[in-house]
């Protein structure tokens, strides 16, 4: 007989899991989330993880947290934004204060600086293969594909504020909508 577990231990947990092996930050964490959360346990649909995604990274604050708690919010209310966020920030919380209390000892070791320096472009990868993915399933066509090209630029060279660059992506996409009606 299979073992029925209270789906906030059970979100919990899948999110423990999800945060204690990913290196690289939240966006390193889609992939992740996204094959645990959608592929396996089937709890959200592809295009309300991809709204969820983009609302996640309008709001201030970690990533992660904020991808965690409304995808909680979407399974259990606030109940389970509090169980998702606490599995994903648990794991890290961890893992930081004890390379706080052990940092002194290894810190100016040749093998972890080693590990590190081979980690960098890993993590690169680990977030470019979300990026590519959301790109494919924001449905960018030959309209539309120099949005993100232009917002990136305009971030990097110019230095514009991201919140500005939202703040008219949905400005911009509420006009188009109601042109289009």
């Amino acid at each position: 007989m299979p073992v029925i577990m209270n789906i906030y231990l059970e979100s919990f947990l899948t999110f423990f899991k999800i945060g204690l092996f990913t290196l690289g930050g939240g966006y390193a964490m889609i992939p992740l989330i996204e094959a645990e959360i959608i592929d396996k346990k089937k709890w959200i649909e592809k295009d309300e993880f991809l709204d969820l995604l983009a609302i996640a990274q309008s709001c201030p604050g970690i990533f992660a947290a904020n991808i965690s708690i409304f995808i909680g919010y979407r399974l259990r209310k606030v109940k389970g934004a509090i169980s998702c966020c606490l599995g994903t920030c648990l794991p890290s919380f961890i893992i930081i204060l004890l390379i706080a209390l052990f940092f002194h000892q290894f810190k100016d070791n040749e093998i972890v600086a080693a590990v590190f320096r081979g980690i960098r472009p890993a993590v690169v990868a680990l977030i470019a293969v979300p990026t590519f993915n959301m790109a494919k399933k924001a449905k960018l066509n030959r309209y539309t594909f120099w949005i993100p090209i232009v917002s990136a630029l305009l971030i990097w060279l110019l230095g514009v504020s991201p919140i500005f660059i939202i703040l008219a992506a949905g400005i911009v996409g509420y006009m188009v909508g109601r042109r289009e009606k």
